[in-house]
């Protein structure tokens, strides 16, 4: 397990719980009310951490190395169901966007989202989750596959912004994002956006527009990340915990504006320390979401989507 600057004191207490553990088992030394207390204190440290998360330390854990990837959840979520498909059909196969057909709960789902990599060969394959304008192309063709055959679109975010590369501009990747924005307000099926890690810039719009958004508790949604926000105002990247808190890119910052629908509980620790708990907890919002949607025609559900989002960012003073 790697801990955070912040979590060096959960660390410590975890060390002294194993070692009093070690020394219980290798003497004849009763340690049970040591271990006790200890890891009575280890659960008080823990709960006063993560319910006062700062929002640059709700950054850090959305990049943790431990937490689960898009590829995690589909997993999890679809077992042996989902079928992945490639290809934009325009020029290649984008490694970054990852989508195809998968079943939830006994429905069918087409899901498109970034996939990051876990280590630095599987981070080269899949560019860091920075997907290329053929990854958006490829998300638009599957998720206007799944209009044709009225399948409800999820799309899990994950990535630190669209890749900012000379190729990627001169294939038009502004002019991709915008595509999908434009084509999935006028999606006839039911979508279902969750932000599952890094939720930046256009890149996280470009597969973002839903008519349910969620975003797990830890973390984060903004048109820019907090070291880039800090190098353009300060002009340096040390006042990143300062940006983090300005800009308002948490999900319950989200939730106060009125930018995305609801917010999913983590365990206490964040989404790596149980898993299980965290893939059952985003099953049932989507199920949730989804039957939600499901009876809205089409008419309605299409609407609906043009009104949320002609509405964000008015204001009466």
């Amino acid at each position: 397990m790697e801990y955070l600057d912040f979590e060096l004191p959960i660390k410590e207490l975890e060390d002294q719980l194993a070692k009093c553990q070690v020394i219980g088992q290798e003497s004849d030394v009763d340690v049970t009310n040591t271990c006790k207390q200890i890891n009575k204190k280890l659960i008080e440290t823990k709960k006063h951490i993560y319910k006062n998360l700062t929002a640059w330390q709700r950054v850090q854990l959305s990049r943790h190395p431990s937490r689960p990837y898009t590829l995690d959840h589909i997993r999890a979520l679809c077992g042996d169901t989902f079928l992945e498909l490639h290809g934009d059909r325009g020029f290649k196969d984008d490694k970054a966007m990852i989508g195809g057909l998968g079943k939830i709960d006994g429905q069918s789902f087409m899901i498109v989202g970034q996939q990051k990599g876990y280590n630095t060969k599987t981070r080269q394959y899949r560019n860091f989750g920075m997907a290329n304008p053929e990854g958006y192309r490829k998300a638009l063709r599957l998720m206007k596959m799944a209009e044709k055959f009225g399948i409800p679109v999820l799309t899990l975010i994950d990535t630190p912004g669209a890749y900012p590369g000379l190729e990627a501009e001169e294939r038009g990747q502004g002019e991709a994002i915008a595509r999908n924005i434009f084509e999935m307000v006028r999606l006839k099926v039911p979508i279902i956006t969750i932000i599952v890690g890094e939720g930046a810039s256009g890149g996280a719009l470009g597969i973002g527009v839903g008519d349910k958004v969620y975003m797990l508790e830890n973390t984060w949604y903004s048109v820019i990340s907090p070291e880039s926000c800090s190098s353009i105002l300060w002009k340096s990247w040390e006042y990143k915990e300062q940006a983090a808190e300005a800009l308002k890119l948490t999900s319950s910052d989200m939730k106060k504006q009125k930018l995305i629908d609801d917010i999913i509980p983590e365990p206490l620790g964040g989404a790596h320390y149980d898993r299980e708990t965290t893939f059952k907890t985003v099953e049932q919002y989507i199920t949730k979401g989804y039957n939600e949607l499901k009876d809205l025609s089409t008419k309605d559900l299409i609407a609906q989507r043009m009104d949320k989002y002609s509405q964000m960012g008015e204001y009466k003073e």
